[in-house]
Order: structure tokens, then C-alpha cells, then sequence
């Protein structure tokens, strides 16, 4: 097993990918590590220790989801990224919010399924060569006979004869297959026939998934239909991998291993949460938010919710919440739901030397994905310290000047300074490209002085 992750440790692997932000990777890699710690305690107190629900206050933009998503890719953790404001009060046109777990279970499902698949690729690898060799080079039948004993033991000779002599031709067969000589070769396969009647269920409010049983079920009491198809060798290999390794899998272990990873290391990204706060009042849309953290409070809290693979129990999920709160404020939440997420932590707006170590420190830095981009046509882009530069400091001026949207107005400044690059690409083949502070003042400077159309454009 895996050793767990230090605090500390988690911190470094999101500083790989988030700038700045400190306390909240702090706070995030305390609560994944209190994951852990429960584990240890003894039995008779984990089912008393309750998560430590995060809210993440800050505007759009400055890493929240981002934090969410990479601590799950380092917990191996199902993770649903979920807006509130989808939600509605039961009666009110929208989703239920116990679909939200359903949805986390199919995710569950799918990455242990996948995990198990890769445990017997090698063994399914096998039997598709064998399958293949076969359909290849099929056996022979033994035609029954009944000649005289003489005559039996020479046909017996000439079967053993020509056997050896199949097996020597399957053995070439087999290293030809290994060794790809065989890839243009079509071969006949039976696949399953996709082209199944539909039916369409409209269902109300929370009953989205009333249409997908019934459609299942449907599709379960009609025989199921497999037609020929002539395909190449690599495709064919590339077929019958995954139909063994779907029999060579138990989904039944998979489905007991899927809820206990939502049980036990799911965790919910409620983003927009501050779209579902607000101040008490007997009308208007107020009352349908207020109904929607009633409806949330039972999930966060520690329920039972019923999905097709069974009762889900949601008492250890780990609920991470987050939201601008521009107009409200997370004490206009409802009290019992404010309760449930004890630890706040708040975002700060990027600075100016955020936006240019976002341009160049992370693994998956703006700058080295568009270098990447252009290398595909043999494009070379040298950016300039000093142009880089010069694309943080109009980030920082336009968040400043018209809306903040934080690290994502880098990406819209990217792709117009680039545009034209990237247009031409193909006709460029070979050149090397240098992007310097003039060439993005130039390109930028205009829209940035206009105020109105930087609106528009950036």
C-alpha cells in the first residue's frame, strides 16, 4: 500500500501546479491528512470523528478549483466538481441534490473498474493472442472414421504429422503477430451491436435517474445482438483485450471497492456556494435557496442515499465548498450548514508576481503549453523575459481596471497575442519565432488603453 502523504508533502505537490495560496493548501492538506489519521484511531472512535468540510473564499480564477482537483489526483480519491447552484428545492425545476453522490458512485465505479482492468491486461493480452492465432489459423476438425485398425493407426501417424506441422506454423504465426507483420490483415470478429432501440422517459425533479434504469433494465431483458465486422489486426487485438478483461474482472468486487472509496476518501466540490446564500425571506428566489442548503444539509451532514449499486453512506465525505461571496457572505448560509464546514480559509487576489510565475513556474505553465502547441508544426516560440513580463503586468492592469477573473484572464491575453502565430503555423515550418516585449505591446497595447473593448477582447 501506498504510503500517505505529510501535510508538507501534499503542499510541495500542489505548489508544482498552484502559485501562492498558501493557507489554503495548508488547510486542504490538514483535512486529507485527517483522512489518515482516522483510519489509525480505534474502531469503537472513527465512526465519531466527522470530516473537517472546507469553505474557500476568493474570487474566480485564483486556484480554488484547481486545489480541489489535485488533492483528489493525490488521495487517488473519486472527486466530483459540482456547481450549488444547479440544485433547486424539490418542486422547483432542477436537479436533486442526492444525485450529486450517484454521480460520484459512477466515477467510483469507473476508476476501479479501469484499475482492475489494467490488474488482468496482461492475462487478457494472452487470451486475445490465442484468439487471434486461432481465427488466424483455425483447427482442424477430426472427421470421425471407421476404418480398420490399420488403417487407424495410420491416420493416427498423419495426424500427429500434421499436427506438429500446425503447431510449427502457429509458433511462425505467433512471432509474425508479436512482431506486427500481421497488422494489415483483416480478420472477422463478432462485436456486440450498438444499434439498440432508445427510449426516452421525461421525469420530473430528482428523477433524473428513473430514465437511465428504466432504460438499463430495458436494455437488459432484450437478448443482446452481436453482428460480424472485418477489421485489422491491431483493432481487433484492441477489441478482444477489453471484451476478456471484462470477464476476467469481478464487478461485484468492483462495486464493494467503489462504495467503500466513496465512503471513506470521496470527496464533493461544491463550487458557486454563495449563489445559494441568501438572507432569510419569504418569497422570491430566496426561498428557493434557502431550500436548496435544507436539501444539502442531510448530504453534508451523514446520510444513506440509494443508488443502483446500493446504499451509499455519506457521513465521510469530504465536502470542500466554495464561492466569490461578493454580495453575500458565508454567515448567510443557514446556520446548520455554516456548522458543518468549520474550517474557512480565504483566497488572495493575484498580484502582479503571481500572474508571472504562473506564466513560467508550474509543470503545466501557459508559456510551455503554447511552446508545446507550436512545436506540433515545427514552430519554435522563444519568449523574451522581458515579454513575459510584460504579459503579467497587462493581466494584472485589465484584472484591475474591469472584472478580476484571475488566472484565467492569461489565457485570453495568450491567445490574442498568438493568434496570428497560430494562424500561420503551417506556412512557418522550420522558423524560430522570438515573442518580445514589443512584439506584445504592440500586439496588446491598443485593446489595453481602450477600456471598453478590453472588455470585450480581454
Amino acid at each position: 500500500m501506498q504510503q500517505p502523504l505529510t501535510p508538507a508533502e501534499i503542499v510541495r505537490e500542489l505548489d508544482k501546479y498552484i502559485i501562492g495560496q498558501r493557507d489554503a493548501k495548508r488547510m486542504v492538506a490538514i483535512a486529507l491528512r485527517n483522512r489518515w489519521r482516522r483510519q489509525q484511531v480505534p474502531e469503537h472512535l472513527r465512526d465519531e470523528i466527522a470530516p473537517k468540510n472546507i469553505i474557500m473564499i476568493g474570487p474566480t480564477g485564483v486556484g480554488k478549483t484547481e486545489i480541489a482537483r489535485r488533492l483528489a489526483r493525490l488521495a487517488q480519491s473519486p472527486f466530483l466538481k459540482i456547481e450549488a447552484s444547479k440544485f433547486t428545492e424539490v418542486g422547483y425545476v432542477g436537479r436533486d441534490v442526492e444525485s450529486m453522490i450517484r454521480d460520484l458512485m459512477e466515477l467510483a465505479v469507473s476508476m476501479v473498474r479501469t484499475e482492475e482492468m489494467e490488474a488482468v491486461k496482461m492475462r487478457a493480452e494472452e487470451i486475445t493472442e490465442e484468439k487471434l492465432l486461432d481465427i488466424l489459423l483455425p483447427p482442424k476438425r477430426q472427421a470421425e472414421s471407421r476404418e480398420s485398425a490399420s488403417d487407424q493407426t495410420e491416420n493416427l501417424r498423419a495426424a500427429l504429422e500434421e499436427s506438429e506441422q500446425a503447431d510449427s506454423t502457429r509458433e511462425k504465426l505467433r512471432k509474425l503477430l508479436r512482431k506486427g507483420a500481421l497488422d494489415d490483415r483483416y480478420v472477422d470478429l463478432e462485436v456486440p451491436d450498438r444499434n439498440v432501440p432508445m427510449v426516452e422517459i421525461f421525469a420530473g425533479a430528482g428523477m433524473e435517474d428513473m430514465d437511465y434504469n428504466f432504460r438499463e433494465m430495458l436494455g437488459s431483458m432484450m437478448p443482446r445482438r452481436t453482428k460480424r465486422r472485418k477489421v485489422k489486426i491491431p483493432e481487433a487485438r484492441e477489441i478482444l483485450v477489453q471484451d476478456e478483461s471484462q470477464r476476467l474482472i469481478d464487478m461485484d468486487k468492483v462495486i464493494k471497492s467503489a462504495v467503500e472509496r466513496v465512503e471513506h476518501s470521496g470527496i464533493i466540490f461544491l463550487d458557486e456556494i454563495d449563489k445559494i446564500a441568501g438572507r432569510e425571506s419569504t418569497k422570491g428566489p430566496d426561498v428557493s435557496r434557502e431550500g436548496v442548503q435544507r436539501d444539502l444539509l442531510p448530504i453534508v451532514e451523514g446520510s444513506t442515499v440509494t443508488t443502483k449499486y446500493g446504499m451509499v453512506k455519506t457521513d465521510h465525505i469530504l465536502f470542500i465548498a466554495s464561492g466569490a461571496f461578493h454580495i453575500s457572505k458565508p454567515s448567510d448560509l443557514i446556520p446548520e450548514l455554516q456548522g458543518r464546514f468549520p474550517i474557512r480559509v480565504e483566497l488572495q487576489s493575484l498580484t502582479k508576481e503571481d500572474f508571472l510565475r504562473i506564466l513560467k513556474e508550474p509543470e503545466n505553465a501557459l508559456i510551455v503549453q503554447y511552446e508545446s502547441l507550436l512545436a506540433t508544426e515545427e514552430v519554435k516560440l522563444v519568449f523574451h523575459e522581458d515579454a513575459i513580463e510584460e504579459i503579467a503586468s497587462i493581466a494584472y492592469q485589465v484584472n484591475s481596471r474591469t472584472e478580476n477573473i484571475g488566472a484565467r484572464r492569461l489565457h485570453t491575453i495568450m491567445e490574442k497575442l498568438l493568434s496570428e502565430i497560430s494562424f500561420n503555423a503551417p506556412d512557418l515550418k522550420g522558423q524560430e519565432i522570438p515573442i518580445t516585449s514589443a512584439y506584445v505591446r504592440e500586439t496588446l497595447q491598443e485593446i489595453v488603453k481602450d477600456e471598453d473593448l478590453s472588455r470585450y477582447i480581454l
